[in-house]
């Protein structure tokens, strides 16, 4: 074997093991050393982590798992979520005993549901083997009726990593935000927290080489990394050793709260996608990593097209600097995605909407970050037959689509519908809803033709008068992997 096809294989398992594992079978040994097109298998092995949902005794959370079907998934393996602080596999081999499983999904196409109250349940660590790993999604939402933060708070499981982007956060007054890591492995992780405001980094002496455990899970409180108050901040987790999963879970004493996923990787374009037609407030943050100051372009993609926001047509990004802009209800009763793209040069940003739907003191807060296209296909799960809103962006070429209702997790059976979206447009989509539907569903999004499209899931429930809400990105869920196939030279062993 030469050292070519040495290379691609180590690349393949290399690209294979960020989101799971990929079958690698060795090729035939033809003898003429050409490399063929790189195909796509899905994945053997994927890895989430779920944040602990509340400190709140009076919180009711639910937890979604599902995976859709996949061609050529192998025929075996399980999916399950366990407590964080479970022991580590080592400690389960030497006699260690494991508690029972949150959820533990039973079939692909099926969602699977736990549930959890009060304000001890844990952070949960996830793995989905075989048939069960490629695009494995878990949903958990939380109720909390009353209290900091009370509404609807949801957050779609993470796969763990060692770099996270959080603009939108805040240490204001009435702000109680939390960043939780949480470490699935069985070595401790070493974990750095840079926060950044509207005059750059600000000073901490202990965001740097923070600990998380074996098998752990640490909320870190952010006005205890920083004296002064910051209405908008960038919060940037690196992972000097190890891995975790991270978000912050942020809770206003007056307008609700909700988690903040991580902002897609810098880019000079972004697209923050579902803003919720009936928003009364939508403010956009945004950070530029580097030493370059961004100028970008602000538009709104409405169901008509594209639109320059009155006011808003620009937003100036200073290097260093978090940047925040109020839009006001942007969406004019509309459904509407915020589309970022460079005014000239293209400078890496990150961004992320804080929106509010509601009047006085029946308001509620969620968070659209920037997010990664739907790229080949991508679920949101936890959906019920009223209540979830599916909006879906083509910002560039128009796209077509297709949506797919899972089975319910009690019954019910799966339908699909396709949709066209016209280029430069945001679509509510009327996604179907599973025939017979008992319990909750997942839905499915998949490109058919056309330009990227960028995709994401409201879930609404009224409370008391409170419009609560949650809103969830859908972006690729990465549940297969490029493998190229090679095949062996064996001419590199004969003498010349």
């Amino acid at each position: 074997m030469n050292r070519t096809t040495l290379s691609l294989i180590a690349g393949a398992t290399a690209l294979a093991a960020v989101t799971g594992f990929a079958t690698l079978q060795a090729p035939d040994a033809s003898g003429d050393g050409t490399a063929r097109a790189a195909a796509r298998l899905p994945v053997e092995r994927t890895s989430l982590l779920c944040p602990q949902p509340s400190t709140s005794d009076i919180a009711d959370t639910a937890y979604t798992s599902f995976t859709p079907v996949a061609e050529g998934a192998g025929g075996s393996g399980k999916a399950e979520l366990t407590a964080a602080t479970e022991e580590s596999d080592g400690d389960k081999k030497s006699g260690g005993k494991a508690s029972k499983p949150v959820v533990q999904v039973k079939e692909p196409g099926k969602p699977a549901t736990g549930d959890a109250s009060g304000s001890q349940a844990p952070a949960l660590v996830g793995t989905a083997e075989g048939k069960f790993a490629p695009g494995w999604t878990v949903q958990e939402t939380t109720d909390v009726a009353v209290g900091t933060g009370r509404g609807l708070l949801g957050t779609n499981c993470t796969a763990p990593d060692t770099e996270f982007w959080f603009p939108g956060a805040s240490t204001a007054e009435d702000r109680t935000d939390y960043v939780h890591l949480t470490n699935p492995d069985d070595s401790a992780a070493v974990v750095d927290i840079d926060l950044y405001g509207k005059d750059g980094t600000l000073k901490s002496t202990v965001a740097d080489g923070i600990t998380v455990q074996p098998h752990a899970s640490e909320p870190i409180l952010l006005n205890t990394l920083t004296g002064d108050p910051e209405t908008n901040l960038t919060v940037h987790v690196t992972v000097r050793s190890g891995r975790v999963g991270a978000a912050v879970q942020a809770l206003d004493d007056k307008i609700g709260g909700d988690w903040l996923a991580a902002s897609a990787d810098p880019a000079g374009s972004l697209v923050l996608p579902g803003i919720p037609k009936d928003a009364t407030s939508v403010r956009l943050v945004a950070f530029a990593p580097g030493d370059t100051d961004a100028d970008l372009k602000v538009r709104l993609a409405s169901p008509s097209g594209l639109i320059t926001p009155a006011g808003h047509e620009t937003l100036h990004v200073k290097a260093g600097m978090t940047s925040a802009v109020d839009l006001g209800d942007v969406t004019r009763g509309e459904a509407g995605s915020l589309v970022l793209t460079p005014s000239d040069a293209s400078v890496p940003v990150v961004a992320a909407l804080r929106v509010v739907r509601g009047k006085g003191d029946s308001q509620e807060t969620a968070f659209i970050p920037a997010t990664a296209p739907v790229g080949t296909r991508a679920t949101a799960a936890d959906n019920s037959a009223k209540g979830s809103t599916l909006a879906v962006t083509a910002p560039g070429k128009g796209a077509t689509v297709k949506v797919t209702a899972s089975a319910g997790s009690g019954g019910g059976t799966a339908v699909s519908k396709t949709f066209t979206i016209k280029g430069g447009t945001t679509q509510n989509v009327a996604a179907p809803v599973p025939s017979g539907l008992k319990g909750t569903y997942a839905l499915t999004v998949e490109p058919v033709s056309g330009g990227p499209v960028y995709a994401s899931r409201m879930l609404a429930a009224t409370q008391d008068g409170v419009p609560a809400f949650t809103v969830q990105n859908l972006p690729d869920d990465r549940g297969t992997v490029s493998v190229p196939e090679a095949d062996q030279d064996l001419s590199v062993l004969l003498g010349k």
